[in-house]
């Protein structure tokens, strides 16, 4: 069986600070120019043959990405592949460019991709260029594949050209390498990626990182009183279920973690015994994102060496049909000695969430995010465009919101609290699992979920509908989008959310 850990080939980035010449561009095979949305003749005098580049711009049709297409009459033939964007351009419009023009661009052999953005100003240049890079690096990156004959690389190597100062790409590389894990995991046929060999990945990433790994296994979370969690385990035909937790810890490896990060990992998702219909099931290997976003995240800021203690935890199962299998109306007791009357089996997320938040939450993080795709209904109200953002702390709101706006994986934050819970009232358990008509259900599963955070930990719950997106989403061109690295590094780095939480 093909090993199931991705090989993170570092692609050379060279860096060619000032003007553009002649030379710097017989170094690349395709090149992405970035212009304003009105360019100037001053921005087209700053490249080689930049006066045929001009008349051909002129002749483009109005709006089309890209703006137009030309090869350079030079020893490589250069593809030139040029886009507009105004300077008021979001994140997502950015980084949506650089997939399309990517996209444009790489159709031919691979060979050396050049970036080039001229006619902004320094801070401008340097976004562009970060966010079409990581178009670029995202694009670069072979996801997996079983066919007879290998995919042929796209991409050999990246080359900056034009830069007005040496661009800090360090973060853009390691939050690629991050959700580029993430998209490699939950690619994986289910059969590759089953749950020990899951746990094992993580055991050998550990390794590789220095990271400290715990295998929670079946016995051990009986112990533990995890039944929500064992409850959808169950299913399983062994003892293969397990949530383990990992740790990064820069400095002392006895501190608190300033962050713990709690991913949903169901490695397939029949529905249990309300079984899914066929069309559903189809793309239910990816029902573990989640978790794979969390890991990614953990890989990111372990591959930049960010100095905050961190905890990952990651909730491994399957859902399955059988015997064995729990049952709706079944009354289950979780890690914090709540009870759960159940009422449809798929909704196994937030049954295998709830015991993972207990123990997460018990070691008294500064705060929790969880990451999963936890329901259909944060779909329905958002479309696959946004994710769905919650916490127990309704100031963060604006906070979280601004969040997705910067980082380009975009957020709506819904409202959850006890006067939910009166739709989740049992006459025989403290909780029902869900509501028996669905209504607002991702709002009532973040309610639910918030019962089973101990000692009032700040936590913020990303319901992944923007995970799963067939023609791909910002930079991204794969189905599944890795939601979720970039986000929660914005919110480290850029908002300071561990320490703007109360």
């Amino acid at each position: 069986m093909q090993k199931i850990q991705p090989d993170q080939h570092d692609l050379r980035i060279y860096q060619k600070v000032g003007r553009v010449d002649a030379n710097s561009l017989n170094s690349v095979d395709q090149l992405l120019l970035i212009l304003p949305a009105k360019p100037s003749k001053a921005d087209f005098d700053k490249l080689p043959q930049g006066a045929k580049m001009q008349a051909v711009y002129r002749k483009r049709a109005a709006g089309a990405t890209p703006a137009f297409t030309t090869r350079l009459a030079n020893k490589k033939q250069t593809l030139v592949v040029a886009g507009t964007i105004a300077a008021t351009a979001s994140t997502f419009e950015q980084l949506t460019l650089g997939r399309r023009l990517v996209a444009a661009a790489t159709g031919e052999k691979a060979g050396s991709l050049g970036l080039c953005a001229v006619g902004f100003d320094a801070e401008m240049q340097v976004e562009l260029v970060n966010n079409v890079l990581a178009a670029a690096l995202a694009a670069a990156f072979k996801l997996p594949a079983f066919k007879s004959q290998p995919e042929p690389a796209t991409i050999k190597s990246i080359r900056l050209l034009g830069v007005d100062t040496m661009i800090d790409t360090a973060r853009t590389e390691a939050e690629a390498k991050g959700n580029n894990l993430a998209r490699w995991l939950t690619t994986l046929p289910p059969n590759f990626l089953d749950a020990i060999n899951y746990s094992n990945l993580a055991k050998s990433m550990a390794k590789d990182n220095g990271w400290t790994f715990k295998r929670f296994g079946v016995r051990e979370l009986e112990k533990l009183g995890c039944g929500a969690f064992l409850a959808v385990a169950q299913g399983n035909d062994n003892d293969s279920a397990s949530i383990v937790r990992l740790r990064y810890r820069p400095a002392a490896k006895n501190a608190p973690a300033n962050l713990s990060l709690v991913g949903k990992g169901i490695i397939f998702d029949t529905g249990g015994t309300n079984l899914k219909p066929f069309e559903s099931m189809l793309p239910m290997h990816g029902d573990m994102q989640g978790s794979a976003v969390a890991l990614g995240t953990l890989l990111a800021i372990s591959d930049m060496q960010l100095p905050i203690a961190v905890d990952c935890w990651l909730a491994l199962t399957e859902n399955r049909t059988g015997p064995n299998a729990y049952k709706s109306q079944d009354v289950v007791t979780a890690a914090n000695g709540k009870t759960i009357q159940t009422v449809h089996t798929d909704a196994e997320g937030r049954m295998a969430l709830a015991d993972a938040l207990v123990l997460a939450s018990r070691e008294k993080p500064g705060m929790i995010v969880d990451y999963a795709t936890l329901t259909g209904s944060v779909i329905r109200a958002l479309t696959t465009r946004y994710s769905g953002v919650f916490t127990n702390r309704s100031k963060l709101h604006p906070v979280l919101k601004r969040i997705g706006h910067n980082s380009g994986e975009r957020v709506w934050p819904f409202p959850i609290g006890k006067e939910f819970l009166e739709d989740l009232k049992s006459e025989t358990a403290d909780l029902l699992q869900c509501s028996v008509n669905g209504s607002g259900d991702h709002i009532l599963a973040a309610s639910f979920l918030a019962e089973f955070i101990e000692n009032d930990v700040p936590w913020v719950h990303l319901d992944l509908g923007a995970g799963d997106n067939e023609r791909g989403l910002g930079h991204v061109a794969s189905r599944f989008t890795g939601f979720g690295v970039r986000y929660t590094m914005n919110a480290i780095l850029d908002e300071n959310l561990l320490k703007a939480k109360s």
